[in-house]
Parts: C-alpha cells; sequence; structure tokens
C-alpha cells in the first residue's frame, strides 16, 4: 500500500486546514491509519489514528479537542485541524499498518506534508 499525504500549507494562527491520506488500494479493514508530525531534529510525535474496522479513535493530547481523524472515502482518511498554533508547525505525515486479506502484514508512510502556522 502506497500513501500520499497533501493538503499542507501556511495558516494563522487559529486557523485550519484538512490535511488528507490517499492509499493507493481501498483499505483493508485490518488496517489501523495513523497520523505523526516530526519538526527537524525532534521525535516523531503521535498525532491521531483511527482503526479502520470500528472507526475508534485516539488523539495526543496535545491535540485533543482541535483534530479529528475520519474517514473520507474507501481510500482515504483525512486529519482536520482547527484552533491551530505557531507549536503545530510540523511534517505531517500519515501511516497505515495492518495485514492484507491474505494476512501478509504491511506498514506504509506517506511523504509528508508541511503545515506552518504563524504568529
Amino acid at each position: 500500500v502506497q500513501l500520499q499525504a497533501s493538503g499542507g500549507g501556511l495558516v494563522q494562527t487559529g486557523g485550519s486546514l484538512r490535511l488528507s491520506c490517499a492509499a493507493s488500494r481501498r483499505i483493508y479493514s485490518s488496517s489501523v491509519m495513523a497520523w505523526f508530525r516530526q519538526a527537524p531534529g525532534k521525535e516523531r510525535e503521535f498525532v491521531a489514528f483511527l482503526r479502520w474496522s470500528t472507526g475508534r479513535t485516539n488523539y495526543a493530547d496535545s491535540v485533543k479537542g482541535r483534530v479529528t481523524i475520519s474517514k473520507a472515502s474507501a481510500d482515504t482518511v483525512d486529519l482536520q485541524m482547527s484552533s491551530l498554533k505557531p507549536e503545530d508547525t510540523d511534517v505531517y505525515n500519515c501511516n497505515v499498518r495492518g495485514r492484507t486479506n491474505s494476512g501478509v502484514p504491511f506498514n506504509s508512510w506517506g511523504q509528508g506534508t508541511l503545515v506552518t502556522v504563524s504568529s
């Protein structure tokens, strides 16, 4: 499975952005889709995940209440971000892991999309 992250850009403090992560095929029901972010020189930080089969979601405390992860289609997951802060400035990347219908595990990353929040 290949992923394509998009939707990043420059936004002012308090603004909103919607990031999208498109997979190269329908997302397997066993999949967990997640968003992470990483600034240069810093460790990757978990942002949110969505379990495809149940729709269960979880969020990092740093974004809880300001971010929503959701299914946009059979092969796309979105990350709606609002009330953005300068500290949200990062490269955001999506990840999918799970097993194919044949039981083969996979773990794929997108190429990342830059979010810049100006103060």
